[in-house]
């Protein structure tokens, strides 16, 4: 029996500017990357590509260890973009042959001078043949404690999200001032020498 499960998450944050504009920040995906989940379970395959390993999932009698291939990148004005480029299911087998996964995302940045807005949306779509054990389970309940499970699956993500990117943010503009600042130093400096 193929059930198809689907959710959506939209995200709107105010960040406070520091000195270097947000949308300088989205362009380095990797940083992105490591907002939206714990370090340990992403894997940098290439500038672009990620494979996140979730946690196990508990879904109905099974329990589920999806893989996910990411493609992570940034538009000139900082628009950042998410999709899914392959996904393996660690736990059974069965389900890892006939399972397909599908998430796209966006996130926005409109700057309003000390003030920047970010504006995402996340769509997460799968699509599965269950195992002969879940058959005689109603479809409708399969389909609503599969949606629930996506849903806060991407819950979780933009919470994360909100909290860890405004951290991260503010520790790299922080970083790259103090950059801007000993290099404007050096030059005053060399010019000095030279005069």
């Amino acid at each position: 029996m193929q059930v198809k499960f689907v959710a959506h998450q939209s995200l709107d944050l105010t960040v406070a500017e520091h000195g270097v504009p947000i949308s300088h920040y989205l362009r380095q995906p990797q940083r992105l990357v490591k907002a939206l989940v714990e370090p340990s379970q992403i894997e940098s395959l290439s500038d672009k590509l990620f494979c996140l390993k979730m946690r196990p999932i508990n879904f109905l009698h099974f329990t589920l260890q999806p893989t996910v291939e990411m493609q992570v990148w940034a538009e000139s004005d900082g628009t950042l973009n998410i999709q899914s480029t392959d996904c393996e299911i660690r736990g059974i087998d069965y389900i890892n042959q006939r399972f397909h996964l599908d998430l796209v995302g966006k996130l926005v940045p409109t700057s309003t001078g000390k003030k920047a807005q970010l504006s995402g949306r996340a769509d997460l779509t799968v699509q599965v043949d269950l195992p002969p054990a879940l058959w005689f389970t109603p479809k409708p309940i399969l389909e609503a404690a599969g949606n629930s499970l996506l849903k806060s699956v991407l819950m979780t993500v933009k919470q994360r999200l909100s909290h860890q990117l405004l951290v991260d943010y503010s520790q790299w503009a922080q970083s790259q001032t103090v950059a801007e600042n000993i290099t404007d130093t050096t030059r005053q400096n060399n010019v000095q020498k030279t005069v």
